[in-house]
């Protein structure tokens, strides 16, 4: 029996308990059972399975895919998007930067979820899909503006009126307040449910918090690096201070790009 693992994956911690997570292998794939089917993000309404797939690598040749895209990878990538439909993962992460145009021969991965979405809801209408995607705080970019405009950009790409979750991917040279303001401007204009930041240390986190809650409008998340072999975040108060704020981390890499599941692999052999 094998464990094909395509892409990459993240996991959701809500405050400081983790629930407990059970992966039951058959059929040559892993079938992820929780004790609670889904998580709240921070303060809003929005629930999200424990598990998501993170879609950096799907149409990406500058980092993933040994510098190439091809019919093969792309099959790969559908498989695993509907492997975890059909497992309960129901929780997709993207960004505008994934598998970017500046990445010579790449496709969007903006464009391939939506395109995944769009045939899996030709023969499944009914089936959900909660999609995430990220504001790139680009140095050119400025104000608030630029929030909307970017966020309306990856809506065309994904083929949908509205997202669950957006945030923005990392904090930018300048301009992170009127960022934040474009975070609130979303929410309020239904083009978003929930909003969120990632790799935010501390005290951007507070004052990004702060901000939207002037507006009652809740942070939902943070998304950061966070792994049994990487534990910055509690080390550097931001896992703390989530938990205080009540804010849902988002760990990305939680199995180090692969590394942890090599040494699982190395020791149960």
């Amino acid at each position: 029996m094998a464990m094909h693992v395509s892409g990459a994956c993240f996991s959701v911690f809500s405050g400081s308990r983790v629930g407990n997570i059970k992966a039951v292998a058959s059929e040559g794939f892993a079938t992820v059972k929780t004790a609670e089917d889904k998580v709240k993000l921070g303060g809003s309404d929005l629930k999200v399975t424990k598990l998501g797939v993170g879609a950096w690598s799907w149409g990406d040749t500058s980092y993933w895919n040994n510098f190439q895209w091809d019919d093969r990878k792309m099959k790969a990538a559908k498989a695993a998007f509907d492997t975890s439909l059909d497992n309960g993962i129901t929780f997709f992460d993207t960004a505008e930067v994934y598998g970017s145009r500046a990445s010579f021969g790449a496709i969007n991965s903006e464009t391939l979820l939506g395109r995944f979405i769009k045939e899996r809801k030709q023969r499944d209408p009914e089936v959900e899909v909660t999609v995430a995607t990220k504001f790139a705080a680009l140095p050119w970019r400025l104000g608030r503006q630029s929030v909307l405009a970017a966020l309306k950009d990856s809506l065309f790409r994904l083929g949908l009126s509205s997202v669950e979750l957006y945030q923005l991917h990392w904090a930018g040279i300048w301009g992170n307040e009127g960022f934040i303001d474009g975070l609130g401007d979303a929410v309020e204009q239904g083009l978003v449910k929930a909003v969120g930041v990632s790799n935010y240390s501390e005290k951007r986190l507070r004052n990004a918090y702060e901000k939207l809650k002037k507006r009652g409008i809740p942070l939902a998340s943070n998304q950061v690096n966070y792994s049994l072999i990487y534990r910055k975040p509690e080390e550097n108060g931001v896992k703390a201070a989530c938990d205080e704020l009540g804010i849902t981390l988002i760990a990305y890499c939680p199995i180090a790009q692969g590394e942890l599941l090599l040494f699982f692999l190395t020791v149960s052999t």
